[in-house]
């Protein structure tokens, strides 16, 4: 099948790799000029070390390139994703699936990304959302990875999978695409805080508890948004936060570890060069959409208290600590 991959980051060109061994005709976009030519002349892209791009991917700068896909995968940061879809729309086939792997919430309508996609192409075109615990420098090595893709049509979720699956990268399919978005945005936001606890130097059990609640949290705001809970017990709830806030691979976790050593967050967004820490942008839409629901969220609170007013984290984690006894099982509040 002819497709394309649009954003040539890491992620997105690790997953245009799996589709050109998957036998796919697949050409890579990228909106750079000078990354462009870059991945042209090296054929490697400089955040997948080591990753050859055989001379059979196809690279570019024009959107054009999408026109008679048979599917197309959306793999920009969260605030390019609606400025793209706008312009891809013109170029799309009707029908063809977009896959979006971006993950993230847009910061001034706390819209979820699949919502902002189906929103500038007026539902000409399903929306397909990959996500799971899936570092783009693993998976462009081949490494064993499974993910999920989230879709209310199925043929296109099952579209989605075929494309994609291998013996190397293992798909499943899951109708609950809000709930499949929630836990990508905000296990960025989750992981940030552990970041955070490592800077601080705290140990293994405060991380598993932040984790945990962490994880109840995202839980507790997708299922008042009508996600299923279950979702959150699978690849993109829990597999995804084990994943980003235990590895090094992860931007967010890295963040974390240097507010945690005391720098701002703008201080450690610069030390890890301008690259997009999306648990930022994400601590506040999530805010945003706890409030607005009613839902209640303290470790994201206490991230936003820290992200965007400077708070100490010593401090929100010593309220955290502070707060009063509650029942595990949230919907026991009271023994018989």
């Amino acid at each position: 099948m002819k497709t394309a991959v649009i954003g040539s980051g890491a992620w997105g060109t690790a997953l245009a790799l799996a589709l050109l061994n998957n036998g796919h005709q697949t050409t890579l976009w990228s909106y750079s000029g000078q990354e462009h030519a870059t991945l042209r002349e090296k054929r490697e892209n400089p955040m997948l070390p080591g990753v050859a791009l055989p001379d059979t991917l196809e690279l570019t700068t024009d959107l054009a390139s999408v026109k008679d896909c048979g599917a197309v995968v959306l793999a920009t940061p969260s605030f390019a994703v609606r400025s793209t879809a706008k312009q891809l729309k013109a170029f799309l086939s009707p029908g063809a699936p977009v896959i979006l792997v971006s993950k993230g919430i847009e910061k001034d309508t706390s819209l979820l990304l699949h919502q902002v996609v189906e929103q500038e192409l007026d539902g000409q075109n399903p929306v397909v959302v990959l996500s799971g615990p899936s570092h783009a420098e693993e998976v462009g090595r081949g490494v064993p990875t499974a993910v999920v893709v989230a879709c209310g049509n199925r043929d296109a979720a099952l579209l989605a999978q075929d494309l994609f699956m291998s013996r190397q990268l293992r798909i499943y399919t899951s109708p609950d695409i809000t709930g499949v978005e929630i836990g990508a945005a905000l296990k960025n936001v989750i992981a940030l805080c552990a970041g955070c606890c490592d800077g601080m130097g705290c140990g293994d059990n405060t991380k598993a508890m932040l984790m945990t609640r962490g994880l109840t949290e995202i839980a507790r705001l997708g299922v008042a948004l009508g996600a299923r809970k279950e979702t959150f017990a699978g690849l993109a709830g829990v597999g995804d936060l084990i994943v980003t806030c235990t590895s090094m691979h992860s931007r967010n976790r890295r963040a974390g570890i240097l507010i945690g050593q005391g720098r701002t967050a703008q201080q450690a967004m610069d030390e890890l060069g301008g690259a997009v820490v999306e648990g930022y942008y994400a601590a506040a839409s999530a805010k945003q959409m706890a409030d607005k629901a009613g839902v209640e969220m303290p470790i994201t609170a206490g991230a936003y208290e820290v992200l965007y007013r400077e708070a100490d984290p010593r401090d929100v984690l010593e309220r955290l600590m502070a707060r009063e006894r509650r029942d595990e099982l949230e919907e026991e509040q009271s023994w018989i």
